[in-house]
């Protein structure tokens, strides 16, 4: 299960999004990672890795009461 788990991240590091708006411009990856982000052209490489870093900070809370709910549920993973 880890292996596939593995290549299903791999394929998701290769899904790449962009939006542009009112000068902002963003480049997200299929796993919901901030490649890039720029601001009236300008790079913003400390907004992206704040951007970045909270997201994971957010992945491991839900994962957290995810395992509670499924715990609660009888299907521990």
């Amino acid at each position: 299960m880890r292996k596939a788990q593995g290549e299903i991240k791999k394929e998701l590091e290769q899904i790449f999004v962009e939006g542009d708006k009112q000068g902002i411009k963003i480049l997200i990856r299929g796993d919901k990672r901030v490649e890039k982000l720029e601001i009236d052209g300008v790079e913003q490489k400390a907004l992206r890795d704040l951007i970045n870093d909270t997201m994971k900070d957010v992945d491991k809370k839900v994962e957290k009461q995810m395992r509670g709910h499924m715990a609660d549920l009888g299907l521990n993973i």
